[in-house]
């Protein structure tokens, strides 16, 4: 078993280094950066009358108030350094709000100093009065007591110890008190840098304290948690009880990587003793019955400082690069966040020279993402959402090749087959007599229609049975042309019954687009305007000018569809008498195949055909249907015309709409919806109303710069730590 002078040798093992290492987090810590990045800390926690108090009495050698009824009321920061002996300084960190000091000033902090350990119990209940707890007012608080102890005995050690945990309440706690613990203590241990130190009381089975529950949920691999051991002296020797907590000790029943560690506590008849007559005692209980069969590693205080300096050590350490990372990356949202905030702005000029950076700041994110020029850190990374609804060149980019490939998927009412089944061709021609029934009553309600775009699939039909409703409406709208030719106007009627999805298709990629350009003009306003600000020139500015471009391209839009919707089709592009000759040479050509086949029935002899013919028979046989199919021709010219007509016209819409109409019209002129030119012709009155600061700005701006301050200091202390590392 270890005795007492093995400890202090143990102690002197720890390094100057060590030292400073400690002394660099717990500076951390004073500059305030713990309110934004966790750091490493051994968090002492339990249930009340665990303990606690008496672990932390054994490893700094002050006696700590302790009471069978009610335990710590406030987290306790104890800060133990080997050195040379100086003035204890305690110090209340107040966390709810300033507090008045000795001399009746506000103060966020009130610090204490008294000479000798002595002095400190009493200085601790002065604590307890400083923070407002009296007997009859609340029994926990959320302040924190700092105790700062130097001396050439002590450890190199910070640790935290917290109020103990308990279910029910009682004449001086509440249940509802019993949350507020609760809710403290999760705090400190959901924490992924904290050590929990888990302080269990041979006086009760293990299962039965709440800080093992808690503990097993925050850390459920045990992977931070030590376990400590305490009032074992409690355990009638060689009972089943004491064995459970020896086979605990020896970490066989609950494992943790840390292990576990066993203490005898100063008991109710040892209360005045000197430390060194409690450590004596404690190693006199070790050296008895079961317990000096155990590695004398985890037993007695006399190894538990030197073992908690270590386990200290190496958090700081295996965490360093991680808390290096995280305080880097929350200086730099800081700055961003300030950076939004823009300087202080006071009066109308400061106002509208901070509206001329954000004006010049839009223009020039809104020209680089219309022109796909994504270099500034803006953009951030194309494979996330929000970076690529950043780029809008590239997302409007992919909506026109999806609408051009829409066009010429759905752009058609009707696709024609030259054969199709004869169920689908019954219902087919069901919708077709419909069509032709409703068609005077369409034309109205198909304008309405088209401001909700709805995709639809395009009518199979087969060409004999479209080529019969051609004829009936070359019948009802004939006029004075000759028979077998057809009225030049009959190919417009096809054309635009064949469009008639054109408009519902533009109308729903113009608002796709829209949409899209919304997202990111808000994208951009976040990343150059306060979220105030941003909002007032949403509203004021850029939604004005945004309705207008919108009436515009809506207009232009209009007039790019009305010569497809109405009046008569118009092309002096030679593609569509090719298209024409293309559709009249197989049409031709699938007439004389189909004669010749009948002619020599080639069935039973394949392709090729041996056999004597008359010339004149042949050509009688190809030209024999021609003079009583006139009007089937006609019809059949009509539909190719048609058909021809539309693949130009199809060609000739898609560039419109997206040159003429979405290039000129909106992507233009994005970049002109706010610039620094725009903020000069607003008025002073504007210029307050957007960019005035409200009282709520102006305290975001005085945290995040206390934040930044605070960052950049423990950054440039965190590059001092990072040289005690191990280089592997």
């Amino acid at each position: 078993m270890t005795n007492p002078s093995n400890a202090t040798n143990s102690i002197k093992l720890q390094s100057a280094d060590h030292e400073e290492l400690l002394n660099i987090i717990d500076q951390l810590r004073s500059q305030g950066v713990s309110r934004f990045v966790d750091l490493p800390q051994l968090i002492v926690c339990g249930d009340q009358s665990s303990g606690k108090s008496s672990v932390l009495e054994a490893v700094s050698g002050i006696q700590f108030p302790t009471s069978d009824n009610l335990c710590t009321r406030f987290a306790t920061e104890l800060i133990l350094r080997r050195g040379p002996k100086l003035p204890i300084k305690c110090t209340i960190i107040v966390r709810g709000g300033p507090k008045y000091d000795e001399n009746g000033q506000k103060s966020t902090k009130l610090v204490h100093q008294c000479d000798r350990v002595e002095e400190i119990p009493a200085t601790i209940e002065s604590a307890k009065s400083c923070m407002g707890l009296t007997d009859n007012t609340k029994s926990f608080s959320n302040d924190l007591l700092r105790i700062e102890v130097s001396g050439p005995t002590q450890p190199h050690l910070t640790l935290v110890d917290l109020p103990g945990l308990f279910h029910a309440g009682n004449k001086v706690q509440s249940t509802k008190e019993a949350e507020i613990v609760k809710s403290l203590v999760l705090s400190y241990m959901k924490k992924q840098r904290s050590i929990i130190l888990a302080v269990v009381s041979a006086k009760n089975d293990y299962a039965n304290q709440i800080v093992t529950t808690y503990s097993s949920e925050q850390d459920p691999q045990g992977l931070r948690t030590l376990g400590i051991i305490t009032k074992p002296d409690a355990l009638p020797p060689g009972s089943e009880s004491e064995k459970s907590f020896v086979e605990l000790a020896q970490n066989k029943d609950v494992n943790f990587r840390l292990g576990w560690h066993v203490l005898r506590n100063r008991d109710y008849g040892m209360r005045n003793a000197s430390a060194e007559e409690r450590d004596a005692k404690e190693a006199e209980f070790f050296s008895t019955g079961i317990w000096n069969a155990m590695p004398p590693s985890i037993l007695g205080i006399g190894t538990l400082k030197p073992r908690l300096s270590m386990v200290l050590k190496d958090q700081i350490l295996s965490e360093l690069p991680n808390l290096i990372k995280d305080v880097q990356s929350s200086l730099h949202d800081t700055t961003e966040r300030l950076g939004r905030l823009g300087v202080a702005r006071g009066n109308v000029e400061e106002q509208r020279v901070y509206l001329q950076k954000v004006g010049a700041d839009f223009s020039s994110l809104m020209s680089a993402a219309i022109g796909g020029q994504y270099n500034s850190q803006f953009f951030g990374s194309a494979m996330l959402d929000k970076g690529y609804k950043k780029r809008l060149r590239a997302v409007v980019q992919n909506m026109c090749v999806e609408f051009a490939d829409q066009m010429r998927t759905y752009g058609h009412e009707k696709e024609i087959r030259d054969y199709v089944e004869e169920d689908q061709e019954m219902k087919e021609s069901e919708e077709d007599e419909e069509d032709v029934e409703e068609e005077d009553g369409e034309d109205e309600e198909g304008e309405e229609e088209e401001l909700e775009p709805e995709v639809s699939i395009p009518q199979i039909v087969s060409r004999d049975k479209y080529l019969d409703n051609v004829g009936r409406l070359m019948q009802r709208t004939r006029g004075c042309e000759l028979p077998g030719t057809f009225n030049p106007h009959i190919i417009g009627e096809l054309f635009f019954e064949q469009s008639r999805p054109w408009g519902e298709l533009v109308c729903g990629f113009m608002n796709d687009v829209l949409n899209a350009t919304t997202a990111t003009i808000h994208l951009i306003l976040v990343h150059v305007a306060d979220p105030l600000t941003g909002d007032n020139l949403l509203r004021r500015v850029v939604n004005p000018a945004l309705a207008e471009i919108r009436q515009n391209l809506d207009d232009r839009v209009k007039e790019l569809l009305e010569p497809h919707q109405h009046g008569h089709p118009i092309t002096y592009n030679h593609y569509f008498t090719d298209n024409i000759q293309k559709a009249r040479q197989d049409a031709s050509r699938k007439h004389i195949n189909k004669k010749l086949t009948a002619f020599f029935n080639p069935s039973s002899h394949g392709n090729v055909v041996n056999a004597a013919f008359k010339i004149s028979s042949l050509t009688k046989s190809i030209m024999q249907d021609t003079e009583k199919d006139m009007d089937r021709h006609a019809c059949s010219e009509a539909t190719d015309c048609m058909l021809a007509y539309y693949k130009v016209a199809l060609k000739s819409l898609i560039d419109d709409v997206t040159k003429l109409g979405l290039e000129k019209n909106l992507m233009s002129k994005l970049p002109q919806i706010l610039t620094s030119q725009t903020v000069n012709g607003l008025s002073n009155e504007s210029v307050n109303a957007i960019a005035g600061e409200t009282e709520v700005s102006q305290a975001e701006r005085k945290r995040l710069t206390e934040k930044s301050n605070v960052l950049k200091k423990s950054l440039d202390t965190l590059h001092q730590l990072d040289r005690h590392k191990p280089k592997n």
